[in-house]
């Protein structure tokens, strides 16, 4: 099989297309013949040296959509369509970076029937379950409730977004770009904020009511000021980092953290992803309910091109590689 390895960390150059064996499935794994994958933040960091964990050659990927070729011990039928993410995939072990990736079997969701193409399905894994984990099990939200993303064009805060203003919420938006604003709205913003760093002021400012939930997608530079963007008794979830920044210089809790304003974080896991409603969500991406916005789409063999376009952040929307 085609397979793109890392050796040692460094720029997008250190990915190297490679002829490898195809894996063998154990009793209780399953062997996916990977038709399209999504490109996530956390491969960059991987790449560029930033995962200490992770021992080099790897193939990296974390998510994966494609067709199980062997199931030994379990109920999976050859052929059957599937999604896989997380529970080390792409760190512990061989990642999607592959024409083939073999899983645990207790990591794979059935695709429920529909007419969606490989590269839409392989821009979903990990966003449908960040998005609805980050919503429902780490934020709690209400269908009553005001919700504030912070960094709002990612893909995760666009799919956030959108589930969010079915669920029922009002939602209110970031972005640092002025051009994007009727995109977002599109997307179900009731409200979009230029960021400019201080989006608290802003609300103060405009007379507006604080929210009761902050989805923070952008990192440590800007949760102090998203935690005071947060109503009394209200929540913060750090669920991402798009701003590359991780930690804080100095930090005190009591400074930062407003009274009576919660802060959690949402990382995902094997039990969010096999919790994550396929069933209700993909229905709903197949009738354009939900909005999936697809950046650029390369093959494999572009993977280089493809990680460089992920650095630059500009692809608009997820990157997807097909292999095939």
């Amino acid at each position: 099989m085609k397979a793109a390895v890392i050796h040692e960390s460094g720029g997008p150059e250190v990915l190297k297309l490679e002829d490898l064996p195809i894996p063998i499935a154990k009793t209780g794994e399953v062997l996916i013949r990977v038709r399209a994958f999504g490109l996530n933040r956390s491969e960059l960091f991987t790449r560029q040296g930033h995962s200490p964990s992770v021992e080099f050659p790897r193939i990296l990927g974390i998510e994966a959509v494609g067709e199980v070729v062997a199931a030994p011990g379990t109920e999976l039928k050859e052929g059957t369509a599937v999604a896989t993410t997380m529970g080390g995939m792409g760190r512990q072990f061989n990642g999607s970076y592959a024409e083939f990736t073999c899983v645990p079997a207790s990591q794979v969701k059935v695709l429920p029937s529909n007419c969606l193409t490989w590269e839409a399905l392989g821009a979903l894994p990990e966003m449908l379950q960040t998005a609805w984990g980050s919503l429902f099990s780490a934020l709690r939200l209400k269908p009553d409730e005001r919700l504030l993303i912070r960094g709002g064009t990612t893909s995760i805060g666009l799919m956030a977004a959108a589930i969010a203003k079915k669920h029922g919420a009002f939602v209110a938006v970031t972005t640092r770009q002025p051009g994007r604003v009727t995109m977002l709205q599109e997307n179900g913003a009731d409200l979009v904020f230029i960021d400019d760093g201080a989006v608290a002021g802003q609300i103060k400012q405009q007379g507006l009511q604080l929210f009761n939930k902050v989805l923070e997608l952008v990192g440590t530079g800007t949760l102090t000021d998203s935690l005071r963007c947060a109503a009394w008794q209200g929540s913060v979830c750090m669920t991402g980092m798009v701003g590359n920044e991780w930690t804080f210089e100095k930090f005190s809790p009591m400074d930062i953290v407003p009274h009576t304003v919660n802060l959690t974080i949402y990382s995902g896991g094997v039990e969010d992803f096999m919790a994550t409603p396929y069933e209700e969500l993909i229905p709903q991406v197949e009738a354009g309910i939900l909005k999936v916005r697809l950046g650029k789409t390369f093959h494999l063999q572009e993977i280089v091109e493809a990680h460089r376009c992920l650095e630059a952040g500009s692809a608009g929307g997820k990157i997807v590689i097909l292999t095939t």
